[in-house]
């Protein structure tokens, strides 16, 4: 089945701690939602008919085997999902970026991409995930680099599974105070004025480079970082909830003209 037979279509995004799937009238999306990791056995009962999609957690009605649109960043998942039979899964050289190192997130290209088929070149994307990433784009449309770190809720998990007396925190509302009376916030404070203060000083330094650049957030925790960067003194930032399943609808669209 070519990319442009199907007016509905389900678009999924393997992450390292959950799926995020959407549900598309061709670039349109009707409707977002995330569920745990599917077992390998759910998916082959799924790719044979044996199991409904709205047996599953939170779908709509989609009907049977409807055309899948797969990124992955955990290819254990990926291979599970090989069985499906009408399954187009993205590669890295899907996306029409150069320079792209052969280790480079496809998830990080394609929303990268998308953000910039949206708002145009230079480019730079953060995204708040189980990985906290940014990935910057020139105006040639070529990789100029980007960096990692652990994200929000793994900085908080580590702490407290590798100390004796650390307690696991939960998430906060905006900046805490950066002098904090009690070991919560003090670990709130910590990691939250840390991350900010680090992305401030990568978006300075983008912005040196590029002063034109759009920046777009994204991801789990993206909203919360957009909203304490904003409280942090940064301008021109825009969240984008959805940017890799809409990336994903962008690159479905080009890849169907070009069969064309």
């Amino acid at each position: 089945m070519s990319a442009g037979e199907s007016q509905t279509w389900l678009a999924l995004a393997i992450g390292n701690s959950r799926l995020h799937w959407g549900w598309f009238d061709r670039t349109n999306l009707l409707q977002a939602w995330d569920t745990e990791h599917l077992s390998a056995d759910r998916i082959r009962e799924l790719a044979i008919g044996h199991l409904d999609w709205q047996q599953l957690p939170d779908f709509p009605a989609i009907g049977s085997l409807p055309e899948l649109w797969l990124v992955s960043t955990v290819p254990e998942q990926t291979e599970w999902w090989r069985s499906y039979p009408h399954l187009h899964a993205i590669a890295r050289s899907d996306i029409p970026l150069n320079n792209l190192y052969p280790t480079l997130g496809i998830d990080r290209a394609l929303a990268a991409w998308g953000a910039g088929q949206q708002a145009g070149f230079p480019m730079l994307v953060i995204d708040g995930g189980t990985a906290l990433t940014l990935t910057g784009i020139n105006e040639a449309a070529e990789l100029v680099g980007g960096a990692i770190l652990p994200g929000l809720r793994l900085q908080w998990r580590s702490l407290a599974q590798s100390t004796a007396a650390l307690p696991e925190v939960s998430e906060l509302a905006g900046l805490p105070d950066r002098w904090a009376t009690n070991t919560a916030d003090a670990i709130r404070s910590g990691v939250m004025h840390s991350v900010i203060a680090g992305l401030h000083g990568f978006i300075v330094d983008w912005r040196q480079q590029f002063p034109q650049s759009a920046i777009v957030m994204t991801g789990g925790d993206g909203a919360l970082l957009h909203q304490m960067l904003i409280q942090f003194g940064v301008a021109r930032l825009s969240y984008q909830p959805h940017l890799l399943l809409e990336s994903l609808a962008k690159l479905r669209s080009m890849l169907a003209r070009a069969e064309e």
